[in-house]
């Protein structure tokens, strides 16, 4: 999740639909696995590709490709309308337009199941299996794996990086929609009393919540919706020792955003 304009703010999001929360969640692996990625210790490696294997499994979704590319081409369509709005700058809009359609193109380009030239890949598949095994992963039990985990590690980094190139388009396809989700909602201040804030959906529809909390205050927000009403509760934090998390019992001033595309 992109960190917030205001530094003093911390931002939660909550999805409001299966589909959103897939993509939430690819985002989170992506942005993990590259950072680790990018680091030289074998353990840093190690983490990315635990987390290519957990973008493998996520991404592996039948209709994640059809899903993305009827929202892609949704996006686009709704976009050619503002055209003659005299409040969008045509450059901007050009821009955003050229992105979808490269993006739409690569990702119809791919065929067969997303990563199945991983799935293929016997070596890979055995370090997966073993990952699902507590401890799984020792020397005595991958010597191949920690052979090549004591490689070079811009060899590391080469190899890792071509693990993760197949889902690159998946990747640019769910950046363009999250951003232009988290782009389309409208931000407002607002209050819980007491820690609670209840709020009629009236028949506004989101597909995602977010919101926004200064660190000052130690709490986080518990968020439940349906079409007729949203619910905030401001949870105390957890922790060894610490009492089971309750509402917190001061006003908590917040900024939510409805988000919807």
């Amino acid at each position: 999740m992109p960190s917030p304009a205001n530094s003093n703010l911390i931002g939660y999001e909550y999805p409001l639909s299966e589909r959103v929360r897939t993509l939430l969640r690819l985002e989170d692996l992506y942005r993990k696995a590259w950072f680790f990625t990018a680091k030289a210790e074998p353990v840093e490696n190690h983490v990315a590709l635990v987390l290519l294997f957990d973008i493998l499994e996520v991404a592996g979704r039948a209709d994640l490709k059809s899903d993305l590319l009827q929202e892609l081409e949704r996006q686009r369509q709704s976009l050619e309308t503002l055209r003659d709005n005299p409040a969008i700058s045509v450059a901007a809009l050009d821009n955003v337009v050229r992105e979808i359609d490269q993006t739409s193109s690569r990702l119809f380009q791919m065929s067969g199941k997303f990563g199945q030239d991983l799935r293929e890949n016997e070596w890979l598949m055995s370090i997966k299996q073993r990952t699902s095994i507590p401890g799984g992963v020792c020397e005595f039990d991958l010597p191949s794996y920690h052979y090549w985990l004591h490689r070079g590690a811009e060899q590391r980094r080469r190899d890792i990086e071509a693990w993760l190139a197949p889902f690159q388009p998946i990747h640019d396809a769910i950046s363009i929609v999250l951003r232009l989700l988290r782009e389309s909602g409208k931000t407002t201040a607002q209050l819980a009393p007491q820690g609670v804030f209840q709020q009629m959906m009236a028949g506004r529809v989101a597909q995602m919540l977010r919101v926004q909390l200064a660190r000052e205050y130690a709490c986080v927000p518990e968020m439940s919706a349906n079409k007729y009403a949203l619910n905030i509760r401001f949870m105390t934090l957890s922790g060894p020792g610490k009492e089971r998390p309750r509402t917190v019992d001061i006003d908590v001033p917040f900024q939510l955003t409805f988000c919807n595309l």
